[in-house]
């Protein structure tokens, strides 16, 4: 009967609709494989030796996060992965001819320095890290030829095997190094690989070996291979300086997985790589940063694991990297730093940053900033010239000005369109989590976020559309002799044109690198609205007719649209589990905001320059609200699921902290416990009624009547504990670790004081770690008048202001050694200096382990031992 009453227009409207549901979902069937890397078939193990294997990278893998216990620094499956790391590399040394010339060196790096981390000021001093190097060169090269560094490392974060990040960088590395020396292609340039052991700890061996190996000068470019996820797309994240690299990588990569847009938001990512030591704060290198986005449910997590990693991926970063290898190496642009430094004034090639995409990995679009300057210019210049040049067509018939007004209200309701879009589904966000008991729902299953987001934002798209007929076109219809409607098509089309035209020269302005998709729909735009106006003038104004013509030409960008759009929303739903809790009121709406927000923008980009013409079908009463019906319809649906599995875990930080003084008394010991994302502890505890059990918690807990952990009790993890929010902390005992440790950290003075003229004096300490076995890092909290000290060339990073701490001084020491760690700190006046020294152990004792085995597998539990102690100066 409902049928009975829909309008022939309805009809025609959900008939269309269901069109572009199926031409959107056919698009999607062809993205889905390739964003999964589905469509590159991985070799085995019996493959061909001169083509890089899978499988045997999938063997290094196995040896590093299966058989090796732990690559973390303080535990003694980093030697292990060193030692591995050499001895393969050993054997491909005996397998090389006498044409070309390896050299393996292990070396230790020691230094301290200051850098910016994550938005904090911190000081950096370590010893003892590990570097494991190879260099393949001619036979007849010098030492001071340029070379190519390939850079990886072996290290892997706390609690997580690291499969992923990174033994699937070391195993590519260590697979070319091999098909390097079993293709019998000698390098015409020296290929440098680096095996780092410390990345996890804040890019420490990257820094060492840029401070003091030999052969740091003779890099004239490096890449960079990471992993934020088990694989997808290994992207170009970051490239630079200069355009060369980008280019070398779109002349050569088989597979060219590269947007130029990931350089603008890389900055605000939670995280950082070796590539900034590289690239900016130590060496002004030439080079990429390549990284496996998808599949970040797992990073940093136990759930790392080699059963994780997507099949293919591996495959298609050999195949890039080999073939990248060779043409950097021929490239004429491969400099040393000598070289480099007098020819950069006159190159443009280092100084200026291209514009590049791919084009679903089948190949890639690549033009210089120049070009960018001239090419995102012309859709703002045609907008804006388009009223004139009608106005002339017509023979003044047309007023220019009434054109112009006509275009802008087109743009108006555009972009209000499109902000609609974003708006309406961060409404029903907030409306649903207002009646639920938890947030992130999608999380675990992200087709639920477009069932609940999409249908709204179309929603907000068509909105203006609706009231389009209440707002007079400036134009006169009955002098023109034309239809008010095709007058209407006109605006509307100019109006979305134009909108894409100014974000495309907001993006040149702003000397981003993102302009290239919305440049790409604007040039898609203008062929598809000639298309049709020439359809329409050869066959007459077939509504139908002209609709298909304008659809046909925007068919590869949509595609893109959804190829690039597909992989921004799956890479910001898998974020969420680890970018941070906000705190309340606002940090329970802001995942669903933001994952709300994102699909909006995507719907805008991927159906946004449909509508102009095609609005003529959706604008409809009944269109609105069946897809309004769907919303409704998903957000209820939504309630019924849970939002984590062991496929997308939660993550909890599970922290044994002692308060210790004395260096061999424990004057308190709690359990703290933290989460990272929206869906607080109260969350985890109601759902893991074993763990609630054992800490003795009752139904009634709530943050007002818990203990709460504060930011200064998570120092070891600093500045990650920024992260954190309403954290909690239960009482335990402490007979355990009196068992387990005969001693203690603890700072002392080991010589007497240096007292100087104006009051200021010199402090000399002593820090000793204890018997403690596993020893990840340890940070001095350092607060009163210091005005220098012995780390960082005595320079003192700016100070951070620590949750209702006075200004502190951060200092964070890494590294094993038999010797404790002496320095000094001075004093500008007689005020005591005061220092909380925090050590971060990850063995776990007794009681806390049996409590980290009673979390369920959809919680990945980071757990470890906190040693804190206080001393005044």
């Amino acid at each position: 009967m409902a049928l009975m009453r829909l309008s022939k227009g309805d009809i025609s409207g959900f008939k269309f609709l269901f069109a572009l549901a199926i031409m959107y979902g056919l698009m999607t069937m062809l993205v889905h494989p390739i964003l999964h890397m589905k469509f590159v078939k991985p070799l085995g193990i019996d493959a061909p030796l001169d083509r890089f294997s899978e499988a045997r990278a999938v063997q290094h893998i196995r040896v590093l996060s299966e058989d090796i216990d732990g690559r973390q620094e303080g535990r003694a499956g980093l030697r292990e992965a060193a030692d591995y790391i050499k001895g393969q590399l050993e054997m491909i040394k005996e397998r090389a001819g006498s044409d070309i010339r390896i050299e393996i060196e292990e070396s230790v790096v020691n230094g301290s320095f200051n850098m910016m981390f994550l938005g904090y000021s911190i000081s950096l001093g370590y010893r003892n890290h590990t570097n494991i190097v190879m260099r393949i060169s001619p036979a007849n090269s010098q030492d001071s030829d340029p070379s190519l560094l390939l850079n990886g490392h072996f290290d892997s974060p706390l609690g997580s095997p690291g499969a992923g990040d990174c033994g699937s960088c070391v195993a590519s590395l260590l697979e070319v190094a091999r098909l390097t020396v079993d293709s019998n292609w000698v390098p015409p340039r020296p290929i440098i690989f680096l095996f780092n052991g410390a990345e996890e700890l804040f890019m420490l061996a990257a820094h060492g070996f840029m401070k003091t190996h030999k052969w740091r000068d003779t890099i004239g470019a490096f890449i960079n291979v990471e992993a934020s996820g088990s694989g997808g797309p290994d992207l170009v994240c970051q490239s630079g300086p200069g355009s060369w690299p980008s280019r070398i990588y779109a002349q050569s990569a088989v597979y060219p997985m590269a947007h130029s847009a990931a350089q603008d938001v890389f900055p605000v990512i939670p995280g950082d790589t070796d590539y900034r030591i590289f690239s900016q704060d130590y060496g002004n290198i030439p080079g990429l940063d390549i990284i496996f986005l998808l599949g970040g449910y797992f990073y940093h997590t136990s759930y790392d694991t080699i059963e994780k990693l997507l099949p293919g991926s591996i495959q298609a970063r050999g195949d890039n990297l080999f073939s990248i290898i060779k043409a950097f190496t021929n490239s004429s642009m491969l400099q040393n730093a000598r070289d480099r430094e007098s020819f950069a004034p006159t190159a443009n090639n280092y100084v200026d940053q291209d514009v590049f995409f791919d084009y679903l990995t089948w190949f890639m679009i690549v033009y210089s900033r120049r070009v960018a300057l001239i090419l995102h210019s012309i859709p703002i210049a045609i907008f804006l010239t388009m009223p004139l040049f009608l106005c002339l067509l017509y023979s003044g018939l047309r007023s220019w000005f009434a054109i112009f007004c006509d275009f802008t209200k087109g743009l108006l309701f555009h972009t209000t369109g499109v902000i609609l879009a974003i708006i309406v589904p961060i409404l029903f966000s907030i409306i649903r989590l207002l009646f639920s008991s938890h947030a992130m729902s999608w999380f675990a299953h992200p087709y639920l976020a477009f069932m609940m987001f999409v249908p709204c934002s179309l929603v907000g798209l068509l909105i203006p559309r609706i009231f389009w007929s209440c707002f007079p076109l400036s134009q006169e219809v009955s002098v023109l002799k034309t239809s008010r409607e095709a007058l209407s098509d006109e605006a509307r089309f100019w109006g979305a044109f134009g909108y894409h035209a100014i974000f495309t020269s907001a993006y040149l302005v702003a000397g981003l690198s993102g302009g290239f998709l919305t440049f790409f729909l604007s040039a898609s735009m203008l062929v598809s609205w000639v298309s049709s106006r020439l359809a329409v003038k050869y066959y007459g104004c077939q509504l139908l007719r002209s609709t298909v013509i304008y659809i046909i030409p925007l068919i590869p960008c949509l595609t893109y649209g959804v190829y690039f759009g597909g992989f921004l929303v799956q890479f910001v739903i898998e974020k969420m589990g680890m970018v941070g809790a906000v705190p309340p009121p606002y940090g329970y709406f802001l995942p669903d905001i933001m994952v709300a927000a994102t699909i909006g923008v995507v719907t805008g980009l991927c159906v946004g320059p449909l509508l102009p013409i095609c609005g003529n079908w959706l604008a409809s009463s009944s269109v609105l609200q069946f897809l309004l019906h769907l919303t409704v319809l998903a957000l209820a649906l939504s309630s019924q699921f849970f939002p984590y599995s062991n496929d997308a875990p939660k993550r909890v930080a599970f922290q044994h902290t002692f308060i210790t003084a004395d260096a061999n008394q424990v004057v308190d010991s709690t359990y703290d416990f933290s989460v990272v994302d929206s869906n607080s502890l109260l969350f985890v505890f109601k759902y893991v009624p074993e763990v609630a059990k054992e800490l003795h918690i009752g139904s009634e807990l709530s943050f007002e009547t818990a203990m709460s952990s504060h930011q200064e009790s998570w120092m070891a993890t600093y500045p990650v504990t920024f992260l954190f929010s309403r954290s909690l902390k239960f009482p335990t005992g402490s007979n355990d670790v009196l068992k387990q440790y005969r001693h203690f950290p603890h700072l002392s003075e080991y010589k007497p004081r240096t007292i100087f003229s104006k009051g200021s004096r010199r402090v000399y300490l002593e820090l000793s770690l204890g018997s403690l076995e596993e020893i990840w890092v340890t940070v001095l909290n350092i607060t009163g008048p210091l005005s220098g000290w012995s780390f960082a060339d005595n320079i003192l990073p700016a100070p951070e202001i620590i949750r209702g701490c006075p200004p502190s001084y951060i200092l964070r020491l890494s590294g094993t050694s038999h010797e404790n760690w002496t320095f000094w700190l001075e004093a500008s006046s007689s005020e005591k200096l005061r220092v909380q020294v925090s050590v971060l152990d990850q063995n776990l004792f007794g009681p806390a382990k049996k409590l980290k085995s009673l979390f369920p597998d959809w919680v990945d539990v980071t757990a470890y031992s906190s040693f804190i102690s206080n001393y005044i100066f």
